[in-house]
């Protein structure tokens, strides 16, 4: 966020806040407040209300509903056991296995029939359809420099396999969502971390398919511990207000991001 922050003003350009709570067994409001509490701690001044996905289910809905209607997902029942015993040991750019396509072959009357039985499903996206109908697709990479040089990248969406949706548990996911999300808010400029450089593949070709624009992404270094770790709090990293309470102040973070000169 303070790289955003840092970026948006050198662009003259609103900051939005989006609550990205899709997982509504994780995600609580008390959680959703504390991270608002931390943001507002560190000096972030965000440009409307936060915007919480979990208020808008519907439209991920209808944007999955889109697809089907292309012919390009499908609905999956395989469990992670499953995928783990059929894999052919391919992993995708996080290093899972690449879905193997067991569901993909199913009949249609198969695929009628479990459904009907009420199995836990997930929808998938047929990869190899996707990237048929889209053909090749660049994505604009940009830094916040005055003179907004944006470079160009081809994007390799087939390098994930045929990705997860809509979710088991959730109507969605993270991908679909965001895509979404992205143009409802007029987003012009997403700014995140390099962990989610390569998902943007996906991001990319799905903008395509449902006929949204592709904003410019901009992909920041990741902050890692003395270890080169990256810092996270399923890592054990101290959170904002562990910091705070020790008596660590914003200017000292800044310092730390190389973002006070």
């Amino acid at each position: 966020m303070l790289f955003m922050q840092y970026w948006a003003r050198k662009m003259q350009a609103k900051m939005l806040l989006r609550i990205e709570d899709i997982d509504t067994q994780r995600c609580r409001p008390e959680f959703a407040q504390a991270a608002i509490e931390d943001l507002e701690w560190l000096g972030l001044a965000f440009d409307g209300p936060a915007f919480y996905q979990s208020r808008h289910f519907p439209d991920y809905g209808a944007a999955a509903d889109a697809l089907r209607s292309q012919g390009l997902l499908y609905p999956c029942f395989c469990s992670r056991k499953d995928i783990k015993g059929a894999s052919t040991g391919a992993v995708d750019p996080d290093g899972a296995p690449i879905y193997p396509g067991t569901c993909r072959d199913l009949s249609a009357d198969q695929r009628k029939r479990r459904l009907a039985a009420g199995e836990p499903v997930q929808w998938r996206l047929d990869m190899a359809k996707a990237v048929a109908v889209a053909g090749p697709i660049e994505i604009m990479e940009t830094m916040p420099t005055p003179d907004q040089r944006v470079e160009m990248r081809n994007a390799e969406p087939e390098r994930w396999g045929d990705v997860v949706l809509v979710r088991k548990d959730t109507p969605t996911s993270y991908h679909l969502s965001v895509v979404v999300d992205d143009a409802r808010q007029g987003i012009t400029h997403v700014i995140r971390g390099m962990d989610l450089y390569k998902s943007t593949d996906i991001h990319v070709l799905l903008q395509f398919l449902l006929g949204l624009p592709s904003p410019f992404y901009c992909h920041h270094k990741l902050v890692r511990d003395e270890s080169a770790e990256k810092l996270s709090k399923s890592a054990g990293a101290r959170s904002l207000k562990a910091m705070r309470l020790t008596g660590i102040t914003p200017d000292d973070i800044r310092q730390r991001l190389d973002l006070i000169k």
